[in-house]
């Protein structure tokens, strides 16, 4: 189940990568910053076409030039977790916190990190941090970020105030609902997963894990059809996931 929840995260570390070229708090307007800014920024652009080797020479490129540049260190994390290099991603995280304390995309990052990493209590500290930033402008990412991190260390009950907290600030926020649809299953309180996910289709395209979760969701509610629906998108649409394969091999897991 550890890999479905941080599946689920997927749908916002581009989101994640796309902050990552905010300039930092204290960060300058002169010359120097602007080239660190520009090609900090188009590492970004590579990192989320999955070009990472060509994300990897922008950066190195911003770094030369200015070393001490907080969001090119953020970036940095997360290109080396994307290419498993974990103790460097680490470090660039760490990085970025220490030239920059209050750089909450640089903490939600670390603390998607962590917790991905089996870490969850360290992580939870990283999102505490960065949501106590009054100037945060998207704290909704760090609590559904907290919320999935909860979830993974079976703490059902802080995870749902997270994520509630999340839709508070954004109703569509589409890692809160499906992490709230995992909450709710887990909780046998099966109608209000379904509607959950609803919302969640209403605002994205379901990926795999939603979509076994709706086949599960569905299963237990006593739905043939809706079942068959969204067990026939999950064949369709990813025939070779995981989750068709328990589909295919009866293996529910409920």
């Amino acid at each position: 189940m550890k890999r479905i929840i941080w599946s689920a995260l997927a749908l916002t570390l581009a989101a994640m990568a796309g902050c990552a070229q905010t300039p930092a708090p204290g960060a300058r307007g002169d010359g120097e910053s602007q080239h660190a800014r520009i090609h900090t920024e188009l590492a970004a652009q590579y990192f989320t076409r999955g070009q990472y080797a060509v994300s990897l020479e922008e950066l190195r490129t911003t770094l030369e030039v200015s070393p001490n540049y907080a969001p090119a260190h953020n970036m940095l994390g997360l290109v080396h977790n994307e290419l498993k290099e974990y103790d460097r991603a680490e470090a660039s995280f760490r990085r970025a916190i220490q030239l920059a304390p209050e750089y909450s995309e640089a903490r939600n990052n670390f603390g998607y990190f962590l917790c991905q990493r089996g870490r969850h209590d360290e992580g939870l500290v990283q999102f505490e941090a960065a949501l106590g930033n009054p100037l945060y402008a998207s704290p909704d990412k760090a609590l559904a970020n907290a919320g999935v991190c909860s979830l993974g260390k079976g703490d059902l009950a802080r995870a749902e105030a997270y994520l509630q907290r999340a839709l508070a600030h954004m109703p569509s926020q589409p890692t809160a609902l499906l992490a709230l649809a995992e909450v709710r299953h887990r909780q046998g309180r099966y109608p209000e997963a379904r509607v959950a996910l609803g919302r969640l289709a209403a605002v994205s395209e379901l990926g795999a894990d939603a979509l076994w979760l709706g086949v599960r969701v569905e299963r237990m509610l006593g739905d043939k059809a809706a079942e068959a629906s969204y067990g026939a998108q999950l064949r369709r649409r990813f025939p070779d996931s995981p989750q068709a394969h328990q589909l295919m091999s009866g293996n529910y897991g409920n």
